[in-house]
């Protein structure tokens, strides 16, 4: 997920595939200071990808999204397994993060506060370029 603030709009980018690094779904931007878990399902982001595996940072606990593993209360290491786990966790959202930092320099999101559905349109062409740009 990749959270774009301009005056009191969060902007949620929805879904990047990592193995391809295109964008899947752009979700739409929800108005005021909204919670992580809340915001995905609001987006739309959420619906758009259906039961398509997704994953994502710690702050999306409980959202049946795929988060890194957590040291239990007293416990001092993850088991192998999990480490295992949390380290191609770190991998696959590197790759994501590349991408969402890319579409970032985009000098349309940087120059122009959009209202309405301005930004939401704008992330639509700049994911559609994006794609266009790795496809050929």
């Amino acid at each position: 997920m990749f959270k774009l603030c301009s005056n009191i709009i969060q902007f949620r980018l929805g879904v990047i595939d990592a193995d391809t690094r295109l964008v899947a779904a752009v979700g739409r931007p929800v108005t005021g200071n909204r919670n992580d878990c809340k915001a995905w399902e609001l987006s739309g982001a959420k619906a758009a990808v259906g039961r398509t595996t997704v994953i994502a940072d710690g702050g999306y606990r409980g959202t049946g999204l795929v988060i890194p593993h957590r040291h239990e209360r007293g416990q001092t290491e993850l088991p192998a397994w999990k480490e295992e786990h949390n380290t191609s966790h770190r991998k696959v959202r590197a790759r994501v993060e590349h991408v969402f930092a890319w579409m970032k320099t985009w000098k349309i999101l940087r120059d122009c506060r959009l209202k309405g559905d301005g930004i939401h349109t704008a992330m639509l062409g700049i994911a559609r370029l994006h794609n266009l740009a790795l496809t050929g």
